[in-house]
């Protein structure tokens, strides 16, 4: 089955939300979705939107506290770029109708908290769930837009690229993608004038992570597949506060619990240091460093002290200011049996972001025409070598709109006779507890061997066992009938091979990258970029 329209957005986030809608009334659009519209990262977020939206506050100021949160490695004119259009990306949002918090007494009549890495009070947010109030405002925009099809519980396989065709069509460029739906197993052939790939992070590339199960790094490794260079792999950032609890899966713990005073502690599993703090011992910013730093320096205590968690306290707050700032939080730790307002939240780092991926243009473009990326899939220069806390979503409208708008500016493209998806492996797999078992060894060594801290022996036993993991892993695509299953699988050693050949090629510690072969940081920051047809290249 055949199906064109002028956009195909693979992904429903806030960055591929954002693209659908600025695009919607001179364009058909389709949006591809793997689960249901709200399943992904976006969804999830708690903290907000970072935004010069003071008079107190500068873009200055912004961009010198991404520069330094990201040791280095952030590219200036695309960090200045995205901060200077904070205010039109926010005040777009509200036009929309999302629901911000309200402060009478704030300039612009919203509330704005300080998370870690700002020098200011500049994050906008719905008291602690504002990715929830962003996507669900989005989401009824998109749903009510005749000129937007959804595609959900839609799996994208893999883009057509002009290359792989029978006859030539001039420069390579991206034709459309193959998409599975998921309950009937029917794969079709979606062609687009332009394709963006907005499927989020890879964090499910790990055992520990607060990222939800869609997050399986799907547009960058398509990107890859079709011949684009990526970069940065090697700096995912960990979250340091995930809540520790046996039956709690993936609940991030926001860094502005941290910004509003919490205080991380030892617990009492610690002994005569229970209840003491240890972030001044490692910085001198405390509970506010920036992410990697309180990451290692929580990694370090609980290896240093044999411990599986650490604590984080507000309960010096009042019970009316929790519950007004933090309701999701107060209540998710409830339903678990943990009291925020009397007692600290058990908290370890996971695996949180991915801050390199497929690289781009300020317009979003990759290296393959008709080919965008937008949002944690895409690699822009502003996070460096560690994302500032609420920089992402910032990110995800201001490139989202950047593409919308170099999008509106191309021409048609004639048609093109795309193949269709071979049907010739029709047999299930008659093993599928292979897949199984591969996925949980990958995500399992990924985070053994190539998590917070790192070794050049464990990242090299990391990329043999990926190796022969690929193996495996493409002797079942190219013989049995797909399933998502497989095919997340296959995007994700396709991932941790990236994220592990960038490790290694960087030989010093900066960020979110720390390598106890090479402590050092290098005088000079370079991005590690990598291209499918040679290992390196420099970033345009």
């Amino acid at each position: 089955m055949l199906m064109k329209f002028d956009v195909a957005i693979v992904g429903s986030g806030l960055a591929g939300l954002s693209v659908a809608l600025h695009l919607a009334e001179n364009h058909k659009i389709v949006i591809v979705s793997k689960r249901a519209l709200r399943d992904g990262a976006s969804d999830w977020a708690q903290g907000g939107i970072a935004a010069v939206l003071d008079s107190t506050d500068s873009h200055d100021q912004h961009v010198q506290d991404t520069l330094v949160a990201g040791a280095g490695l952030c590219d200036e004119g695309a960090t200045r770029f995205i901060v200077e259009n904070g205010r039109q990306a926010i005040d777009w949002l509200i036009s929309q109708g999302v629901p911000f918090t309200k402060d009478d007494q704030a300039e612009l009549g919203y509330h704005l908290t300080r998370e870690g890495g700002h020098s200011q009070r500049r994050i906008i947010h719905a008291a602690d769930a504002t990715g929830h109030a962003v996507q669900l405002t989005l989401e009824q925009k998109v749903r009510a837009h005749p000129n937007i099809t959804l595609l959900e519980n839609h799996f994208a396989i893999d883009l057509i690229t002009s290359d792989k065709l029978d006859h030539k069509v001039g420069s390579p460029r991206c034709l459309g993608l193959y998409i599975q739906e998921v309950e009937s197993g029917k794969v079709m052939t979606v062609a687009a004038d332009s394709t963006v790939l907005a499927t989020g992070g890879a964090g499910k590339v790990y055992l520990y992570t607060t990222n939800p199960d869609t997050a399986t790094g799907d547009g960058i490794a398509m990107g890859w597949r079709a011949g684009c260079r990526v970069a940065n792999m090697e700096f995912i950032q960990f979250h340091p506060t995930c809540l520790y609890h046996p039956y709690a899966k993936s609940f991030l713990i926001s860094e502005a619990v941290r910004g509003e005073g919490g205080l991380l502690k030892l617990p009492a599993s610690a002994g005569n240091a229970a209840g003491s703090r240890f972030m001044p011992q490692h910085d001198d910013r405390g509970e506010l460093a920036p992410r990697d730093i309180v990451a290692r320096a929580i990694d370090f205590e609980m290896k240093k002290r044999g411990l599986d968690h650490v604590d984080l306290d507000i309960s010096h707050q009042s019970p009316a200011f929790l519950k007004e700032h933090f309701p999701t939080i107060l209540a998710r730790c409830l339903e678990f049996g943990i009291d925020i307002t009397r007692q600290p939240i058990p908290v370890v780092p996971a695996a949180h972001y991915t801050c390199g991926g497929i690289v781009t243009d300020l317009s979003g473009r990759t290296d393959l025409q008709g080919l965008y990326a937008v949002g944690e899939t895409a690699y822009t220069g502003l996070h460096g070598a560690n994302r500032l806390a609420s920089n992402s979503l910032l990110e995800c409208v201001v490139l989202g709109r950047a593409a919308a708008l170099h999008i509106e500016q191309q021409a048609a493209v004639p048609p093109v006779a795309l193949p269709d998806w071979d049907e010739s492996r029709v047999t299930d797999a008659d093993e599928e507890v292979v897949i199984t078992q591969n996925w949980d060894e990958l995500r399992r060594f990924m985070w053994n061997f190539v998590s917070i801290v790192r070794t050049t022996k464990r990242l090299e036993r990391a990329q043999h066992r990926i190796r022969l993991l690929k193996e495996e892993i493409d002797e079942y695509y190219a013989n049995f009938r797909i399933t998502r299953d497989l095919l997340e699988l296959r995007n994700l050693v396709d991932v941790a091979s990236l994220i592990v050949n960038s490790a290694l090629s960087r030989r010093e510690s900066r960020g979110l990258h720390f390598s106890q072969d090479h402590p050092q940081t290098l005088p000079k920051a370079l991005p590690t970029v990598l291209s499918p047809r040679r290992k390196k290249a420099p970033v345009r």
